[in-house]
Parts: C-alpha cells; sequence; structure tokens
C-alpha cells in the first residue's frame, strides 16, 4: 500500500489540487479581470473537464497502467473516476467564484450605471418595467446524443428606465430578461412540436401578464452567455442593438446574502468524497511487479504508447493520409465556431445558416456551394464525435484500397450528392454534418465487400458489423431530428460507385498488418 500512496495517490491528490488552484486563479485572471471574451459555459465547465481529462490522461494513466486489473476495461474506469474527481469541485469552485466576488453596487436610477465600476449585481431605489415595449425572440434547437430532445424557448426583454414617462423614448440601453422554456421529445411530428409550441407560447403570455416585474431584491448582469445572445437577437428585431451594447439582467428575488449557497462547502466536499472513493478503490488492485520495479528505476520515459497511437489518428502518414486530413478540417472548423462563441454542445440553426448548413430555399437560390460547405459544418459535440469515429473506421480499410485522390473525391462527390438528395426530399430544413459523405464510403465498402474486392474472410468479419452499423444509424434516423435522406443519399451513392469501380479494384486485396492492428480502434 505504501507504494500506491507514493507512485499513484499522493501525485492524484497533488495534480487536483493543483488543477483546482491554478484553474481558478486563471479563470478570474483571464476572464474576469482582463476579460477574455469566451463563453461562460465553456470556461465553467467545458474546459474544467477536458483539461482534467487530458491532465489525467498525461500525468496519472501511465501510473494506473502499472496495477494489475482482472479486466482491462477497469484501468479506464479508474482514469475516469480520477477526472471526475477532479472536475466536479473544480466546475462548483467557478460557480462559486463566480458569486463570490461579484460585488453588489447600489444605483437610484439606471441611467447611474456607467459612472460606477462594472460589478456583477446591482440594487435599484426608483424604476420603472416597461411591459408594452419589449422584445421577444423564439427559438429551438435540439439536445442529446441523437437530437431526442426537442427544446423549445421564449426570450423576452422590456426596458428598464427610470420612470413611466421615459417610454416616449425609441432607444433604450438597459433590459429585464425572463425566459420560458420547455423540452419535448424530438421524434414528435412537426405538427405536434407546432401545437406544443403553441400552448407553450399561451401559458407564457399568461405567466407574463400575470408577474410584477418591479417586486426583485436585487438585478444580476447576464454574462457572456448563449441567453445574452438570444435576448439581442429580440433587440434586433425592433433595432435596439445597432451598438452592440445593450445590458440585460435578471432579477433576482432572493437576499443578496444567500447568493453563494452551500457552493463552498459542496467545493470541499465534492474533493473530499473524490478523494476518500479513489483511496478506496486503489486498496484492490495490486501492482504489476516488473512493471514496477522498471518504474522505480526509469519512471516515465516516454509518452504511453496508446496515447501516441490516439494522436497517430490526427497525423497524415502514408497510406492514411487524406482522413486524418478530413478529421483535422472538421474538427477546426468546429473549434472556430465554438472559439467565435456559438457554443459548444450544439448550435443555433441561423448560426449553421451564416457558415453554410444545407437549406433548400437558401441552396437553389443560386447558393449551391452550400452543398459542400455543409458536409463540414456540424450541429454540437456528440456529432462531430460520432461522425469522426466512423469516419475514422472506414477510412483505415478504404484510404490504402483507393489512393489519397480516388478516395477524396468519392468522399466529396457522395458528400454533395447526400446534400442534392436532403434539399430534395425537405422542403425547408438546416442540414449539416459530414455524415453523408461517411454514409457514402460505408456504401462503397458493403459493395466492396459484397463483390469481393476483399479477401473472403474479411468480407465475413466485417459486412455483418458494417451492415448492423448502418441498419441502426438509419433506424435511429426515422426517429426525428436526423436528416436521413442525406444519410439514403450518400449510401446508395457510395454503394453504385463501388459496383462501378469493383472491378478495377478486385484484386484478392488482403488487410495489411497495420491495418489489423487497428481494427478494433473504433469500436
Amino acid at each position: 500500500m505504501k507504494d500506491k500512496l507514493q507512485f499513484i495517490y499522493k501525485p492524484f491528490l497533488l495534480i487536483a489540487l493543483g488543477f483546482i488552484l491554478a484553474y481558478t486563479f486563471l479563470n478570474w485572471f483571464l476572464f474576469m479581470k482582463i476579460g477574455i471574451p469566451l463563453k461562460e459555459d465553456i470556461v465553467e465547465f467545458w474546459l474544467p473537464i477536458g483539461l482534467s481529462s487530458v491532465l489525467i490522461l498525461i500525468c496519472l494513466r501511465p501510473r494506473i497502467k502499472l496495477l494489475k486489473f482482472k479486466n482491462e476495461n477497469s484501468s479506464f474506469v479508474y482514469q475516469l473516476l480520477a477526472c471526475i474527481a477532479i472536475a466536479i469541485p473544480t466546475i462548483i469552485a467557478q460557480k462559486y467564484l463566480v458569486t463570490a466576488t461579484g460585488k453588489l453596487t447600489n444605483l437610484n436610477v439606471i441611467s447611474e450605471l456607467p459612472k460606477k465600476d462594472n460589478t456583477k449585481y446591482y440594487t435599484l431605489k426608483n424604476y420603472y418595467i416597461d411591459k408594452h415595449h419589449i422584445a421577444i425572440q423564439n427559438t429551438v434547437s435540439t439536445s442529446g446524443r441523437n437530437n431526442e430532445r426537442f427544446n423549445m424557448l421564449i426570450y423576452v426583454t422590456m426596458p428598464i428606465l427610470e420612470s413611466a414617462s421615459d417610454t416616449i423614448n425609441k432607444t433604450h440601453k438597459y433590459w429585464l430578461g425572463k425566459l420560458y422554456s420547455e423540452q419535448i421529445s424530438n421524434s414528435l411530428s412537426d405538427e405536434k412540436k407546432k401545437e406544443k409550441y403553441k400552448l407553450l407560447a399561451e401559458r407564457s403570455q399568461k405567466e407574463f401578464e400575470n408577474t410584477d416585474f418591479h417586486k426583485f431584491i436585487y438585478l444580476e448582469n447576464i454574462g457572456n452567455t448563449e441567453d445574452h445572445d438570444e435576448y439581442n437577437k429580440a433587440l434586433e428585431k425592433i433595432e435596439q442593438n445597432l451598438s452592440h451594447d445593450n445590458i440585460i439582467f435578471e432579477a433576482r428575488t432572493e437576499p443578496f446574502e444567500t447568493r453563494n449557497g452551500n457552493k463552498f462547502f459542496w467545493v470541499l466536499g465534492s474533493f473530499g468524497i473524490g478523494a476518500f472513493v479513489y483511496f478506496l478503490l486503489l486498496l484492490f488492485p495490486k501492482f504489476h511487479s516488473s512493471k514496477l520495479e522498471n518504474f522505480k528505476k526509469k519512471g516515465i520515459t516516454e509518452i504511453d504508447s496508446d496515447i501516441k497511437e490516439i494522436l497517430d489518428m490526427f497525423i497524415p502518414k502514408e497510406g492514411f493520409f487524406i482522413t486524418p486530413i478530413l478529421i483535422d478540417f472538421n474538427l477546426l472548423i468546429y473549434l472556430l465556431m465554438v472559439f467565435s462563441g456559438l457554443g459548444l454542445v450544439s448550435f443555433k440553426s441561423d448560426d449553421l445558416l451564416n457558415w453554410g448548413a444545407n437549406f433548400r430555399p437558401s441552396t437553389i437560390d443560386n447558393q449551391w456551394w452550400r452543398l459542400l460547405t455543409n458536409i463540414f459544418l456540424h450541429g454540437g459535440l456528440m456529432h462531430i464525435f460520432v461522425n469522426m469515429v466512423g469516419l475514422l473506421f472506414v477510412g483505415i480499410f478504404l484510404e490504402p484500397l483507393l489512393g489519397r485522390g480516388k478516395y477524396l473525391l468519392i468522399y466529396l462527390i457522395t458528400g454533395i450528392l447526400a446534400s442534392f438528395t436532403s434539399i430534395w426530399w425537405y422542403d425547408a430544413t438546416v442540414s449539416v454534418g459530414a455524415s453523408g459523405a461517411i454514409f457514402g464510403l460505408y456504401g462503397f465498402f458493403i459493395a466492396c465487400m459484397l463483390f469481393k474486392v476483399f479477401s473472403a474472410d474479411f468480407s465475413k468479419a466485417f459486412l455483418i458489423s458494417t451492415l448492423v452499423f448502418v441498419g441502426f444509424n438509419l433506424l435511429m434516423g426515422f426517429t426525428g431530428g436526423i436528416d436521413n435522406a442525406a444519410h439514403i443519399g450518400g449510401l446508395v451513392a457510395g454503394f453504385i460507385i463501388g459496383m462501378i469501380l469493383s472491378g478495377r479494384l478486385k484484386k484478392g486485396v488482403e488487410p495489411t498488418a497495420e491495418h489489423q492492428s487497428k481494427e478494433d480502434q473504433p469500436n
């Protein structure tokens, strides 16, 4: 147990404490003090998860692999629990940092705000909330791994004035925001969704009319969030966002002293619980004696081989050149959208349209380039993750078979034909994603196996699993929220191209040893 404490548990505690303190300081300095314009959900949630995972992967994973497990997956479980034990208190700490450092500024009237230091919270002595000159933004979005949830949102903003007589002014700068929302299944029909949205609008209107927005204790300034962007879109409709300097608040009715809640307790508590659970888990496995002795002599001298294999997926090399470039390019576009402030988990339809999504009314209006650009866009985090894993798997086998030029050409042709299928099938659906092109590659792959381009043993091993994978994804598409027309169009186009080229490719191609060693990676 002494070795476990020294070589695994002590480094885990140092990594955890160091990361929580360092990240919290950097959040305060870079994003709160200097004001780097990054979305709050990225700073407070996704970066702690992502950075802690990378830290565990590089610093702790090689040490965890010194342990002996009956099940190989147990090593991953220990890494995952270490990430969770670090990420949860870090996330809570960022929430606490925002509320604890936020100062309360007292204002007599809202026009005094520019004369005061910028703070998070404000009290207001004399004010008038104008419920008659409001701005409204209706929006919808999807969420979940397979877009199974349909989110309906109504953003309402009201001018904050000094008195009722100020309503004659047409331009205002300070607003009170109110959000009404409901989440339903995305598998419902379009008619049912419209009916649900109508019911939400009616309930929201009644609630709005019956709410006295003058009854609040203090106002909280909405930061750099997606909600703030939606409120601004509402103001654009009434030409109130021309200078992009509108300040939007949310009303708080609880005492200011209670704003922190029990966040600090939960920072300490979650860290303590995570550290204790991890200590208990380390009691069970034993060390690999030879690995431990080698580690004591040499330490960690090189990056773990599995990490190298993961990194190799993104590096072009002979026989596997175009696939990494396609993956890297798709990820680059996704990251550009994230750091442009469009979101992380999911993107809005309007933003996707601005970046080149496929949309029949726009595409047929001489914007045919959308047929190509949309296959490099994705609707969110899970969308791009699933697509890139699928591309990686099929690319391992097809790119060496076809060569760089043919492989890239088939990817682009099937992607464009999938886009054509989408606008032929759907009258007004915003469509994005590489899945049409990827399904095209899978169609080509299936044709190659059916027409015996690959060896019989290889086809037996992969044909059934590929058909199940394709069939499952098509069935999921029929549940709603997925552009199945593009999937089918790409699949059929790829299969036809595969039939045409299979005669030239039929040479009894055997998968190389390098391919065989990678077969299980994407699964």
